[in-house]
């Protein structure tokens, strides 16, 4: 028994230790505002494999992802990937549990800090400021704009003269617009192929859950409740619960219909979804 003793408080000062270098290294992407995502690399924490817990909280504050997990000594060592659905001070912790089903333990926390995009304090955004610039009169104006518009009329003609309008070979019609399923067709095939990469299919959940909560009008919703109504919707529900999919169940790649998964996007045009997604992991 004296003996064990020494040996178990080494352990726990070499953890306490590794953790402390961890939180360390990860200290500088604690921090993130709502709806971006956050990464913390190298976190070492004791105990068996952890992963994330299934979102059931309606009321939960953010969503948690296990990137990848390392083999750390007797614990583990993780990147994690987080983003907030609500400003403040978040324990991740909470958002975990064990492989193997035991309990937690002693788990240090996980505190991020997630901002407001807007300031403190303001719950509405500055009020838009136009500037009317210094007014010009007389007659020398009047005179300068008659002779700009006359001069730009007189361009349009000879141009049109010269250069006329070409038609598309499909009888004359111009071309049809690009809608949003074919911009989002290529990305949900390299998704299925498991080309994108998990920062590319995290921008695109985050963007695809801006675009329904606020077109099915759920932005004063608790965040965890607005999930799951997105999730029961018949138009948003598909192609996010299969990018939970992707996201929470790695694994070979399933088939999916593609042109059902886009079926709503169809007739939106590209420009309602920011597509801006981050580069490979």
């Amino acid at each position: 028994m004296t003996h064990r003793r020494p040996a178990e408080l080494l352990r726990t000062v070499a953890c306490a230790l590794a953790l402390l270098a961890s939180a360390d290294r990860a200290r500088a992407q604690t921090e993130t505002t709502v709806g971006m995502t956050g990464t913390l690399e190298g976190l070492v924490l004791p105990g068996s494999e952890l992963e994330a817990a299934p979102l059931t909280d309606r009321k939960a504050k953010a969503v948690v992802r296990v990137s990848r997990v390392y083999p750390h000594g007797t614990a583990f060592r993780y990147d994690i990937e987080y983003f907030g659905l609500e400003p403040g001070t978040h324990d991740l912790r909470q958002y975990l549990k064990r492989k193997d089903g035991s309990p937690l333990g002693e788990l240090p926390p996980i505190a991020v800090q997630v901002k407001p995009v807007l300031p403190p304090g303001q719950v509405q955004p500055n009020k838009l400021e136009i500037d009317t610039g210094s007014r010009l009169g007389g007659y020398r104006f009047l005179v300068t704009g008659a002779i700009a518009v006359w001069g730009l009329g007189l361009i349009a003609v000879v141009a049109s003269f010269f250069f006329p309008r070409r038609k598309s070979a499909v009888g004359g019609a111009d071309r049809r617009p690009v809608s949003l399923a074919e911009r989002l067709q290529p990305l949900v095939e390299g998704a299925t192929a498991g080309t994108l990469s998990r920062a590319q299919l995290a921008d695109l959940e985050r963007a695809l859950l801006a675009y329904w909560r606020k077109r099915l009008k759920l932005e004063g919703v608790e965040p965890g409740e607005a999930i799951e109504a997105m999730r029961k919707d018949s138009q948003a529900g598909p192609l996010l619960s299969q990018m939970e999919a992707w996201l929470h169940r790695p694994g070979p790649a399933q088939p999916v219909d593609v042109a059902a998964l886009l079926a709503p996007y169809r007739n939106l045009p590209p420009e309602v979804l920011d597509l801006e997604l981050g580069g490979a992991a």
